[in-house]
């Protein structure tokens, strides 16, 4: 095993699936030469070639497109976006043809592709490039949605995706590139899409999250457990759509409390249809009412103020105590004074 980041881990997924498959491609704006932004393709051009591994233009609606008609035929391109923020001209070729391609053609024809795009805060960058939009390529049926949260997940579920034979949107948290390494075995393994992931078991309140929150939450949970005896159950969801509720609903049976955590803006963000499904299908589960932290509703701020944007432990924490204690629970000024 290799210890390794989380984007050295994709970059070890796309050299495994490129040696395994010859119709594995890469496309994206500097890919090449320069191996991404963030050098998630570093030496995969050399290795692999120009015509495999191929630097475009600054132009992501073309990207989108001619990665569909790769697809179409018989091709599994991994198009890039640099950031999630720059794939909003891309829209209208994921949303009208990728997605659909399978449906128009009644099954004829399929579009393996995969949109790898390094999204959320956490930086410091400017405009569109601190995105959290998940929920919007969420709601587009046709597509998975995919946020790996570690080395192993990254590499793992990347592979799957590239496998899958219908479009995928591979979101990558640029916060945790570089912030954790793990050992990850080279030995092409995928795991498993449409899953979540049971980080951490707990019997008083469930944690779901993803993406890089996956981190202040399991922080969280252990902050809950030797401060507060609060045992906290995580749960990574990884594959927003298809959601896998069968296992948050199990969770949250045994807990009767659920605490959801995203980074993205609390409107429309994907963390209420959680709690829509959970109203559905676990109402009589829950002994308190479902709680969420969230982004706030404003665009993502820059570096000096980015910090009171992201969500923290503390607020975890808060929203986590605020769900065991109900109705008499303590308030978020009571556990930052407590703390002080």
């Amino acid at each position: 095993m290799t210890e390794v980041t989380l984007v050295q881990a994709v970059s070890m997924a796309l050299a495994r699936a490129m040696e395994e498959d010859e119709n594995v491609v890469l496309l994206g704006e500097d890919v090449g030469v320069n191996g991404g932004v963030f050098r998630a393709t570093k030496g995969l051009q050399k290795k692999f070639g120009s015509e495999r591994v191929i630097d475009t233009p600054l132009a992501e609606a073309a990207i989108a497109g001619v990665a569909v008609g790769m697809a179409a035929q018989g091709l599994r391109p991994v198009a890039e976006f640099q950031f999630m923020g720059f794939s909003y001209p891309g829209l209208d070729q994921i949303i009208c043809h990728a997605s659909r391609l399978r449906n128009r053609t009644r099954g004829r024809l399929s579009c393996p592709i995969v949109y790898r795009a390094p999204y959320g805060g956490g930086i410091h960058g400017p405009e569109h490039h601190s995105e959290s939009t998940e929920a919007l390529y969420a709601h587009i049926p046709g597509l998975r949605v995919v946020i790996p949260s570690s080395p192993v997940r990254a590499y793992g579920l990347l592979l799957a995706a590239i496998r899958d034979p219908d479009p995928v949107i591979f979101l990558e948290p640029k916060r945790i590139y570089r912030a954790v390494k793990q050992d990850v075995e080279d030995d092409g393994e995928a795991l498993p899409l449409d899953l979540c992931f049971t980080l951490r078991d707990g019997d008083d309140v469930t944690l779901v999250t993803w993406g890089a929150a996956v981190k202040e939450t399991l922080a969280a949970a252990e902050t809950l457990d030797s401060r507060y005896d609060i045992d906290a159950a995580v749960i990574d969801v990884a594959t927003l759509t298809p959601l896998d509720m069968d296992t948050i609903l199990a969770s949250v049976e045994k807990t009767g409390r659920c605490v959801i955590v995203h980074e993205a803006p609390s409107t429309g963000g994907f963390g209420a249809e959680i709690a829509a499904r959970l109203a559905e299908r676990g109402l009589l589960s829950l002994l308190s009412p479902i709680e969420r932290v969230t982004g706030y509703d404003v665009v993502p701020p820059g570096a000096r103020t980015e910090h009171r944007y992201l969500i923290n432990e503390d607020r975890i924490i808060a929203a986590a105590r605020r769900a065991v204690f109900f109705p008499e629970a303590p308030t978020e000024q009571d556990h930052t004074m407590e703390d002080a």
